[in-house]
């Protein structure tokens, strides 16, 4: 007859639960630390619960785990809670740590588009109006972030609440703005890289365009125009350019690492218009100031400029018995006329003082400049003035100061620019323009030795692609 009795454990309760215990920690590791032994995730627990010793719990486990646990683990009493963590504990708890981490906030970009304001890309990525306030005022330099360009591009880091950690743009290749949110509000950096500089070289000849020829040569915009101011003492480019001319110049360029990032002085240069050649060489003097000189030490720079608008095209001479072409009557054109679109940029020919700025009868808006005693130079029909030009301002040598317009009796957009000496009328393409002082007598051995080496580089570079052209 079966015995109603419960059967007796063969081996202890506490030995059990133990094992028990032992056993699902070590799954625990297997699921959180892997391994690329397949045979390691095969862990064996073998219990030597032998009746003769039945105190014992023995514990096999993959020599990998030996730095973890304890190979054995012996106990005569009831399991006591320690106060020291096992090396087990710590392994279970930094691999819960390391999945529970979250990901670093992420940047996201937006590009400016036109009629976007900071306001606008603050507001697209979720940004209240007290975050743009706070960042822009907090400092004069944070305020450069409002001044956009249309595809200038913006990185946002936002932290999980959609709070601004960090606010940069790129300006150009070598400056980065930056705002960091910091404890005491927002703060401005600026990176600016440090490029190398490189001399090069470029040669060209005029068959449509200065600019098409510059462009063909490699010369960026900027580095064509400082070639056009620096001869326009000399050279009328809005009407003695001719198909034949050629240029050569030598300059700075800027790299950073195997990129070419922009351009800096023009060392030295030749033009040469209509068979006649004209030098440039850059001096810097011994009280740091530069100026560029004819190769043999006289100035380039004269007290006037030839023309006050770049590159405008010439629709009226100086002509004292010229037909009025909206009065219809003749009367003397004491000026020349370049025709050009509203809103060119005009620039005083020589520094002075201005004596008028205002309406002038037919003229319509107009500045007139006084230089010395001698001279005075009169800029009509402009659609505005510079800002900040009242009577009795100093202005410099191709400071602007006004924008071409059609006030007054004008049929179109031009300037009528006029020039006097002792109060009388002269044609401004025919005067002879007072040049400035040459190189120092002091300083004139130190400027031959750059402006031969200079020239020679010149004649050097220039064979050399010559020779490349041929081949």
């Amino acid at each position: 007859m079966p015995s109603d009795k419960p059967k007796k454990p063969l081996y202890p309760k506490s030995h059990i639960v133990a094992a028990s215990g032992i056993a699902a920690a070590l799954s625990f590791i297997l699921l959180v630390i892997p391994t690329t032994d397949v045979e390691a995730r095969k862990t064996f627990v073998q219990l030597d619960l032998d009746a003769s010793s039945s105190e014992n719990v023995s514990l096999v486990v993959p020599a990998q785990f030996d730095a973890l646990i304890d190979k054995s683990v012996t106990h005569s009493a009831p399991i006591q809670q320690s106060t020291t963590p096992l090396p087990l504990a710590v392994a279970v708890e930094d691999a819960i740590e390391t999945r529970a981490a979250e990901p670093a906030p992420e940047w996201t970009s937006v590009t400016v588009e036109s009629g976007n304001t900071l306001s606008v890309l603050f507001n697209r990525v979720g940004l209240s109006a007290n975050t743009l306030h706070a960042v822009i005022n907090s400092s004069d330099e944070a305020r450069r972030f409002t001044r956009l360009n249309v595809g200038q591009v913006l990185d946002f880091k936002l932290d999980e609440e959609g709070n601004l950690l960090a606010l940069r743009t790129k300006i150009s290749d070598l400056e980065t703005l930056r705002i960091d949110h910091a404890e005491e509000g927002y703060v401005f950096n600026k990176d600016v890289i440090e490029p190398e500089v490189r001399t090069s070289f470029a040669q060209g000849t005029i068959n449509s365009s200065l600019f098409m020829a510059a462009q063909n040569a490699g010369m960026s915009h900027n580095l064509t125009m400082q070639m056009a101011n620096i001869f326009g003492y000399d050279v009328d480019f809005a009407r003695d350019i001719r198909q034949g001319d050629t240029f050569e110049v030598m300059y700075e360029e800027l790299h950073v690492g195997d990129r070419t990032v922009g351009t800096n002085n023009i060392l030295a240069a030749r033009f040469t218009n209509r068979g006649k050649t004209f030098t440039a060489v850059r001096y810097t003097d011994s009280n740091g100031y530069a100026s560029y000189y004819r190769a043999d030490g006289t100035s380039l720079r004269k007290a006037f400029i030839r023309t006050p608008v770049e590159f405008a095209r010439i629709s009226s001479r100086f002509n004292p018995n010229r037909r009025h072409p909206v009065l219809n009557r003749i009367r003397a054109h004491n000026g020349v006329d370049y025709a050009a679109p509203t809103g060119t940029p005009i620039k005083a020919t020589g520094d002075g003082r201005v004596v008028h700025v205002g309406r002038k009868g037919g003229y319509g808006n107009t500045v007139v400049v006084q230089h010395g005693q001698r001279y005075q130079t009169l800029y009509a029909h402009m659609s505005r003035y510079a800002n900040n030009l009242s009577v009795g301002s100093h202005v410099s040598q191709g400071q602007i100061i006004g924008y071409v317009g059609m006030t007054g009796l004008a049929t179109g957009p031009h300037l009528h620019y006029e020039f006097q000496v002792n109060g009388r009328h002269v044609d401004p393409l025919g005067i002879q323009l007072p040049a400035s002082d040459p190189v120092p007598a002091n300083e004139r051995s130190a400027f031959l030795a750059i402006s031969n080496r200079m020239m020679a580089g010149l004649d050097q570079q220039g064979n050399t692609q010559l020779a490349q052209l041929e081949q």
